[in-house]
């Protein structure tokens, strides 16, 4: 159980005010040198002294169309090189050994894009927040690893808790991305009802599937793992209706089908309107889909369990009337 809480940072306390807000001179971005590799030094230090050499990957993410960082998010978000399976290694669950780790923690304070928590479940912790801001838990009070990073130059805090631990939701609603889940979406596909999923295998980051009888069985099979699943109504071949659908403004996510079969999406605003029309109108069929809560509500949706069958991820979907009606069936808890 995690019972140790710290927060490591370059910022002395003595330079804060009495509100807790730094007033001193250090600089919010890294330095991508010494500074940056005793906040490393710092992470090994905790993990060795919990007994940990293998981290796992949680809630992994990457930048959205909106990206908040101080530094601009880089080519493959700092994830180049460090999976060998390449970028798709990068997923909800991956066990990772620390030194892959620590590369992911040089990632997430140079801004690179990709975040995520590492954990040990029950063991250890560590995540990066804005500025710097690295938290550090563990089931040891790891007094040794407080002395070490003393002596790199940083500060540790004790905390009551880390800010950004995963805040689990109230028990609910989620159903499972099982071969009950998946009879029903070829029932839907059958029937016309579906005809495209929306995965998304990192938050922020969705792959779009074309579905029929024949290709539903090869679309579960190349899923991402515990990846996010939406199943939605067909393609509309009617692209004149699809063109008069558009706002006059906000934000809508384009959704069309390519002439070789491939379905691609593209998220504008009233600026970008017209580019995105004309992406369509060469398309096959095509949706435009709102983008803001509650609307343009998916078929049904879940969550892909691991290979025996259990669900670990923590991350949910959001609910739909048809997913309500299964959890009915389903008691869940």
């Amino acid at each position: 159980m995690l019972t140790y809480f710290y927060r490591v940072t370059k910022y002395d306390p003595s330079d804060r005010d009495e509100r807790g807000n730094y007033t001193g001179l250090e600089d919010t971005e890294s330095d991508h040198g010494k500074v940056e590799a005793a906040y490393l030094q710092a992470v090994a230090a905790f993990a060795r002294d919990t007994g940990v050499d293998h981290l796992t990957v949680r809630e992994p993410q990457v930048p959205s169309f909106v990206h908040f960082g101080l530094e601009p998010p880089v080519d493959g978000f700092g994830l180049d090189g460090l999976f060998p399976s390449g970028p798709a290694g990068y997923h909800d669950g991956a066990e990772v050994p620390l030194a892959t780790g620590l590369e992911l923690v040089r990632a997430m304070l140079r801004d690179n894009g990709a975040w995520c928590r590492l954990e040990v479940e029950d063991t250890f912790a560590a995540h990066v927040g804005w500025d710097q801001y690295l938290y550090i838990s563990s089931s040891r009070p790891c007094d040794a690893a407080l002395a070490r990073t003393r002596e790199l130059g940083l500060f540790p805090e004790r905390m009551d808790a880390s800010p950004y631990s995963f805040d689990e939701e109230e028990e609910g609603i989620q159903r499972p991305g099982d071969d009950e889940f998946w009879a029903y979406v070829h029932r839907a596909v059958g029937n016309g009802i579906a005809g495209i999923l929306e995965e998304t295998y990192l938050d922020n980051a969705t792959r779009w599937h074309h579905l029929t009888r024949d290709t539903i069985d090869m679309v579960r099979a190349e899923l991402a793992p515990r990846a996010r699943l939406a199943v939605r109504p067909p393609l509309s071949p009617d692209i004149e209706a699809v063109l008069r659908a558009f706002p006059a403004d906000g934000l809508v996510e384009g959704v069309w089908q390519d002439r070789d079969g491939h379905i691609l999406s593209a998220v504008a605003d009233e600026d970008e309107f017209q580019e995105l029309a004309a992406r369509i109108s060469n398309a096959s069929a095509a949706a435009l889909l709102s983008i803001y809560a509650g609307e343009s509500l998916p078929l049904f949706t879940a969550v892909m369990p691991d290979n025996d069958g259990v669900l670990r991820a923590r991350w949910r979907t959001e609910p739909t009337p048809d997913d309500r009606r299964w959890a009915l069936d389903h008691p869940q808890g």
